[in-house]
């Protein structure tokens, strides 16, 4: 018997949070990880894309839809969905009624800022599937 408990243990869901806010960033990472993901970050839609990639077994995408650089949220989310079209997506937004550039899916959710942590990890459970481990 080997003594490697990794293989009792069941692997994270991966999400990927893009936001060019580094402590909004290191919050959301924090309270995510908290309750049992397993994060990765990117600070704009470009560093985020490459990332986006059928085997990287991220689960969901996180993601504020004013981004610098040439991919907004919207546009991140578009070209992410052409080799993974079932990624769920969570934009946050400061504008209350999104304008409509986003194909309105099952797998979207909206959450206006300012937003609580709570929010945000509900919704994350709710489209991965998972459970709280951190029991709060």
């Amino acid at each position: 018997m080997g003594n490697d408990m990794s293989e009792l243990l069941p692997t994270p869901i991966r999400i990927l949070v893009v936001e060019d806010e580094f402590l909004i960033r290191l919050t959301l990472t924090e309270a995510l990880g908290d309750e049992g993901f397993e994060v990765l970050e990117a600070e704009t839609g470009d560093e985020a894309l490459p990332m986006l990639e059928p085997g990287s077994g991220i689960r969901l995408l996180l993601t504020d839809i004013q981004l610098p650089g040439s991919l907004n949220g919207f546009a991140l989310v578009d070209r992410a969905r052409q080799s993974m079209p079932g990624l769920p997506v969570i934009y946050m937004t400061g504008r209350p009624d999104p304008d409509g550039s986003a194909s309105a899916s099952r797998l979207d959710v909206f959450i206006a800022k300012p937003y609580t942590l709570t929010d945000i990890c509900d919704a994350a459970k709710r489209l991965t599937g998972a459970h709280s481990t951190s029991g709060v």
